[in-house]
């Protein structure tokens, strides 16, 4: 399907997801005040699979297929993402780094599946890339290089995922959600048990607040199961070349979502940043169009019969 053949109403369902993506990294930032990285990825996991797992039946994909997708849409992804923010990436500077995801999908559908990838969505991402240098250079200090690493890793596993979730055709959204949540919550708090001890899970357990459980909750029902279920939607109906640009909105929500929630500072360089994101997108997303519409509108009007 052509970028001309994407309806308005599939243009609100992303709007919605990248809003709830983006203020879901005030809610991560939030959890991760009592809770470690590793167990709250688990507790995420845990949450999804129970009780939903009984209801909902299993995709239509292999076993092989299942692994790998909640390898990397979720376990990787959210291990590095909540470790990169534990070691002090701001919520606000997380959402747009994370974006790195969009080029790695792009790059993967362009030369595995041999999707077009148009000279006016180049531009676009280009575009973008000027939203991101000016974040780069304002950062006055709150980048760390583990947390900056630890969240490339999990915008690499992101879009290595959104590629793999386009090659597995049309399955069953949340199905798809539900299953690949089961792969995280063994390992994760296996891993949780070694690296972060019985002593702080416990602690950690028996002292959280209600900001805390709410959080939780969001990132659970609202980032997990909304999000990722609807994301999976758009991408078994659209190429990849043309859902994943709209991710390059999450980092405007994510800053938004932080200064309102979390007091992060908007000065006007994060303006002019989301400005060049939004600029980039809309390129990505109506560019491969103007060569059709420019010369439609060119044509001049045939006149009325009498």
């Amino acid at each position: 399907m052509s970028a001309a053949a994407f309806p308005f109403r599939h243009l609100l369902l992303a709007l919605l997801i990248v809003s709830i993506w983006g203020a879901n990294f005030v809610a991560v930032k939030i959890a991760l005040r009592e809770l470690p990285p590793l167990l709250l990825c688990a507790l995420r996991f845990i949450a999804v699979v129970v009780p939903f797992i009984f209801f909902v039946p299993r995709p239509a994909v292999t076993l092989r297929q299942l692994l790998g997708y909640g390898l990397t849409m979720f376990a990787l992804q959210f291990g590095f993402l909540f470790f990169g923010m534990k070691l002090g990436m701001p919520a606000g500077l997380t959402s747009l780094v994370l974006q790195f995801q969009v080029f790695v999908t792009l790059a993967l559908a362009a030369v595995v599946l041999k999707e077009r990838i148009s000279p006016a969505q180049i531009a676009g991402a280009l575009i973008a890339c000027a939203g991101f240098a000016i974040v780069a250079l304002h950062t006055d200090g709150e980048v760390t290089a583990a947390g900056l690493g630890c969240l490339l890793l999990a915008a690499t596993s992101w879009g290595y995922a959104n590629f793999s979730s386009k090659r597995l055709g049309r399955v069953n959204p949340l199905s798809l959600v539900v299953w690949g949540s089961l792969v995280v919550p063994l390992p994760m708090m296996l891993a949780s048990l070694i690296f972060e001890g019985p002593g702080l899970i416990a602690h950690s357990l028996t002292h959280l607040h209600a900001a805390t459980l709410w959080s939780v909750a969001y990132i659970v029902y609202g980032s997990t199961l909304v999000g990722y279920s609807l994301w999976s939607w758009l991408l078994s109906r659209h190429p990849a070349s043309t859902v994943t640009p709209f991710a390059l909105l999450v980092p405007v929500s994510g800053m938004l979502s932080s200064a309102i929630v979390l007091g992060e500072p908007l000065p006007v360089w994060k303006l002019q940043a989301g400005a060049l994101v939004i600029a980039g997108l809309a390129l990505n997303i109506f560019g491969p169009r103007l060569p059709r519409i420019l010369p439609a509108a060119r044509m001049p009007a045939k006149p009325s019969g009498l």
